[in-house]
C-alpha cells in the first residue's frame, strides 16, 4: 500500500454517530453509529459514558425510537443496502430482536409509536405499489391500515388518546398536503388547502390536540413554523405563521412535552441556528451559538431541559451532542474515531456566489487545499435530490481530494433546496436544461475566480448528481477532463420504468410525465447524447439499488466502452443506493481520487 493510498483510506475511516433518541425517563440515548464499519444501534448514559451496542447485524440499522414505555427499540435495516428496508424490534440490552415484516422487495419505514406503546406506525408498500401507513400492533401482530398514502407518504402524529392520526401525502416532489384523519370514524379532513406547489415538513399535534403544528411555505417563498387550530369538531382554521426569518428557512422543530416551548432548528444558507418560541405568546429567543455547523436529526428529553442532535461540519467528524437548555450549554457526547487524521488539519470551505447564464445567483462550497496553487485542478461535485443541498459537511471523498492538492466546489444550483420554494422549483420539467446550464456557469466560475485551470476540471456526483455528472460530461464535453458517476440516474425512461413504482409517481413534476412528456425525457436524458462524451468516466453503483436501478450504469458503461471511451466500472454486490460498508466506503474513496489525480494533475 503507497502513501496515497493510506491517506485515502485513513480519511474514508473516519467515524460517525447520529440519530439520537432519548428514552421515555431521559436517562439514555440510543443512536446510530459505525463504529463496527456498518451502521448499527447504540445506546448510551444521557449525560455521556460508555456506548453498548445494541445490534450486530450484516446490514445497516438507522432510524431508532424507544416506545413510550421503554421497553422497547424499533429500527430500520436496510438489506444488502437497498430500499426494501425492514422493520425491526430489540430490546434495549440487546435481546428480543425480531422483524415485524415480511422481507422481500417490500420497501418498510418505521416511524411513530402509540403513546400507549402497544402499537407502532410504518409506512410500507405491503399491499400495493403505493405507500400506505400502518399501525402494527405488538400484542396480536395485526396490520391496521390507517389511509393509503397515495405515491409517497407518512403517518407524521398522533394524538396523545389515540382517536386523531395526521397523514402526509406527496402530490409530487415539491408539493404536499396534511390531512387530519380520525380513526374511529375513519373521516378525514384536509389540513393544508393551498393553490401552487408547497412543502409541509414535520408536523405534531398539540397535548390537547386541539393545534397542529408544522413547518409551511404555503403561499410564501421561504419555510416558516406554523400552526392549525383546530375547533371542537375537528375542522380546520387557516395556516398561521408563528415564526419565519426573511434570511432562512425552518429546517426542523422539536415541542416540549408540556406543549409550551418550541425549539426551531433554522437553515441559514447552509448552516444551522437554534432559536426558542414561546407558544403561549409568541415570543422568540435565540439559544446559544452552536459548537458545530449543522445540527440534525434533534431529539428532547421528556422534561423539557436537554436537546440531543447530531452536530456536524466539514472539518470535523459526526457525533452526538447534548445542550443543557438550562445553563446552556453544550457537550459533546460521542467523539468518533479518526485514527490517522488530525481534524485540525482538514479543510474548511468558503460560502461563494456567482451567476448563472440568466443572471440567476447560484452559491457553492468551495474548499482549497492548503499551499493550493491556484489556478489548479478542480473537481465540481453535485448534489442528489435534485431537491437537496449541499451544506457544510465533512465528506471523505472531499478531503482526501483537498489532500491530494485538488480543489472542489460543491455548488447549490437551481432545484436545490434551503432557498426557498421559487428556487427549488426552478428545475422542473423543461426548466432542468436551465439546470444544465448552471454546471457550465460553474466552470465559468472557478475559472474567471482564478480557481481552476482551464482543461484540469472534473466533475462528480451521485444520485441526481450522478445525472449531473454526466449532463456536464454530455452537454459540455470541451470544458470538463474526468467525470465520477456515482449510482446516477442517466435515462429517465428506463428510470420511470424500473425505479419503485412510489418513487416514479411523485416524479413527474419534477422530471416530465413519461406518458406525456417523452419527448422532453429523452432530450433531457444524458444517455442519448453519450456519443458527444470525451473525458474518462468512472461509474460506481450498488447492484441492490432500486432508486437508481443498477441498468443506469450499465448503459453508460457500455456505451463508453464500445466508443472507446476511459471508462472504470466498480459494482458493489452488498450495497443500494449509496455506499455504507466501511470496505465499499473505502474502495470509493481511493479509486475517485485515484480517477481524479491521474487526469486532472498529471
Amino acid at each position: 500500500m503507497n502513501d496515497l493510498e493510506q491517506r485515502i483510506i485513513s480519511m474514508a475511516r473516519i467515524g460517525s454517530a447520529h440519530s439520537p433518541a432519548f428514552s421515555p425517563d431521559g436517562s439514555r440515548i440510543a443512536f446510530v453509529a459505525n463504529l463496527t464499519g456498518l451502521p448499527q444501534i447504540w445506546t448510551m448514559p444521557a449525560h455521556g459514558g460508555y456506548p453498548e451496542l445494541v445490534t450486530k447485524l450484516d446490514d445497516p440499522c438507522n432510524t431508532p425510537r424507544w416506545s413510550p414505555d421503554g421497553r422497547w427499540l424499533s429500527f430500520s435495516v436496510a438489506p444488502g443496502g437497498g430500499m426494501n428496508q425492514q422493520v425491526y424490534l430489540a430490546r434495549p440490552d440487546s435481546t428480543g430482536l425480531r422483524c415485524l415484516t415480511d422481507g422481500g422487495r417490500e420497501n418498510n419505514w418505521p416511524g411513530l409509536w402509540r403513546h400507549d406503546a402497544k402499537a407502532l406506525a410504518i409506512v410500507s408498500n405491503r399491499a400495493s405499489t403505493t405507500m400506505g401507513a400502518y399501525l402494527y400492533h405488538l400484542e396480536s401482530g395485526e396490520w391496521q391500515l390507517v389511509a393509503d398514502t397515495g405515491g409517497l407518504g407518512l403517518l407524521g402524529d398522533l394524538s396523545r388518546d389515540g382517536r386523531l392520526a395526521l397523514i402526509y401525502r406527496m402530490v409530487s416532489r415539491g408539493d404536499a398536503n396534511y390531512h387530519l384523519k380520525n380513526l374511529a370514524t375513519g373521516e378525514e379532513v384536509l389540513l393544508t388547502p393551498h393553490e401552487g406547489p408547497a412543502s409541509f415538513g414535520p408536523a405534531e399535534f398539540s397535548p390537547d390536540a386541539r393545534t397542529v403544528y408544522l413547518s409551511s411555505n404555503a403561499g410564501r417563498d421561504l419555510i416558516g413554523f406554523a400552526r392549525i387550530e383546530l375547533d371542537p369538531g375537528g375542522h380546520p382554521g387557516p395556516i398561521e405563521i408563528l415564526a419565519d426569518r426573511p434570511d432562512a428557512e425552518l429546517q426542523d422543530f422539536r415541542l416540549t412535552k408540556d406543549g409550551r416551548t418550541g425549539i426551531l432548528l433554522w437553515n441559514a444558507g447552509g448552516r444551522t441556528e437554534l432559536e426558542y418560541i414561546d407558544l403561549i405568546n409568541g415570543e422568540r429567543s435565540p439559544a446559544p451559538n452552536l459548537p458545530v455547523d449543522v445540527a440534525a436529526t434533534p431529539s428532547l428529553s421528556s422534561c423539557g431541559r436537554y436537546l440531543a442532535f447530531a452536530g456536524m461540519g466539514a472539518a470535523t467528524s459526526t457525533d452526538i451532542w447534548l445542550l443543557d437548555r438550562e445553563s446552556g450549554t453544550y457537550t459533546r457526547l460521542t467523539h468518533s474515531p479518526h485514527v490517522g487524521v488530525d481534524l485540525a488539519s482538514l479543510v474548511r470551505p468558503e460560502l461563494v456566489r456567482f451567476p448563472a447564464h440568466d443572471g440567476l445567483e447560484l452559491t457553492g462550497w468551495l474548499y482549497r487545499p492548503h499551499g493550493f496553487a491556484a489556478p489548479g485542478p478542480v473537481v465540481l461535485s453535485f448534489h442528489g435530490g435534485p431537491e437537496g443541498q449541499e451544506r457544510p459537511l465533512f465528506n471523505a471523498n472531499y478531503q482526501a481530494l483537498l489532500a491530494e492538492g485538488i480543489a472542489v466546489l460543491a455548488p447549490n444550483v437551481r432545484g436545490s433546496s434551503g432557498f426557498g420554494k421559487r428556487f427549488v422549483n426552478l428545475d422542473n420539467g423543461p426548466l432542468r436544461f436551465d439546470a444544465i446550464r448552471d454546471i457550465k456557469a460553474c466552470v465559468d466560475y472557478v475559472v474567471g475566480a482564478g480557481v481552476a485551470a482551464p482543461g484540469r476540471i472534473g466533475i462528480m456526483g451521485g444520485s441526481y448528481g450522478g445525472y449531473m455528472t454526466m449532463a456536464g460530461l454530455a452537454w459540455y464535453p470541451d470544458l470538463l477532463a474526468a467525470g465520477a458517476n456515482l449510482y446516477g440516474l442517466v435515462n429517465f425512461a428506463t428510470f420511470f420504468a424500473q425505479t419503485e413504482p412510489w418513487m416514479a409517481a411523485v416524479s413527474k413534476v419534477e422530471y416530465g410525465d413519461p406518458d406525456t412528456q417523452a419527448d422532453l425525457l429523452y432530450q433531457l436524458s444524458p444517455i442519448n447524447r453519450l456519443d458527444s462524451v470525451q473525458a474518462p468516466t468512472l461509474v460506481i453503483h450498488g447492484a441492490n439499488d432500486t432508486n437508481c436501478p443498477v441498468v443506469e450504469a450499465e448503459q453508460v458503461v457500455e456505451h463508453l466502452q464500445k466508443r472507446g471511451v476511459p471508462v472504470e466500472y466498480i459494482l458493489y454486490p452488498d450495497e443500494g443506493h449509496g455506499f455504507v460498508k466501511e470496505p465499499n466506503r473505502i474502495r470509493t474513496a481511493v479509486a475517485i481520487v485515484r480517477w481524479f489525480v491521474e487526469h486532472l494533475k498529471r
